[in-house]
């Protein structure tokens, strides 16, 4: 959203028009696969979501919550400096990995890896992957802070 304002004012009916616009391009872009105007989302809505869950390996410690979509691993959160031998196995990890290290989303700070910003994955899975280097479940390395996986917290 633009915030300024430029002084000039479209017709209604035109800024009528360029709202239905924007509101069928929302709406087309991920069909076609497109996330670019998809926040990440930020605010943890459901009960599950609304906490801050902990992946530890190795001594580091990442922190994300669940989101509608998936799961968003938190600015400043570490994850493993090199991958584990078995993780040519699963190409997405590495694909991601690879991406989010290109992008500068992670960098290399000592012995690990930092976020740099918020990530949105797919699945606390994927998360936890990307985390750990290699194949992880998501419901059983995500944990709260009172220990419980996420598989406790999401059972009735």
């Amino acid at each position: 959203m633009n915030g300024q304002s430029s002084g000039s004012k479209l017709p209604e009916s035109d800024r009528e028009d360029m709202e239905i616009f924007l509101e069928r391009i929302h709406q087309l872009m991920p069909v076609l696969g497109a996330d670019a105007l998809v926040p990440i989302a930020s605010a943890p809505e459901g009960r599950a979501e609304k906490q801050i869950l902990i992946c530890e390996i190795k001594g580091l410690k990442a922190t994300g919550h669940l989101t509608p979509t998936g799961f968003v691993v938190l600015k400043e959160s570490q994850a493993v400096l090199k991958e584990r031998a078995s993780a040519h196995q699963y190409p997405y990890t590495l694909a991601s990995r690879r991406r989010l290290i290109e992008d500068g989303t992670l960098v290399e700070d000592g012995e690990h890896l930092r976020f740099t910003r918020d990530s949105e994955f797919s699945s606390p899975s994927a998360a936890a992957a990307v985390v750990h280097g290699g194949s992880a479940n998501g419901l059983l390395a995500w944990k709260n802070t009172a220990g419980k996986t996420l598989k406790e917290l999401e059972s009735p």
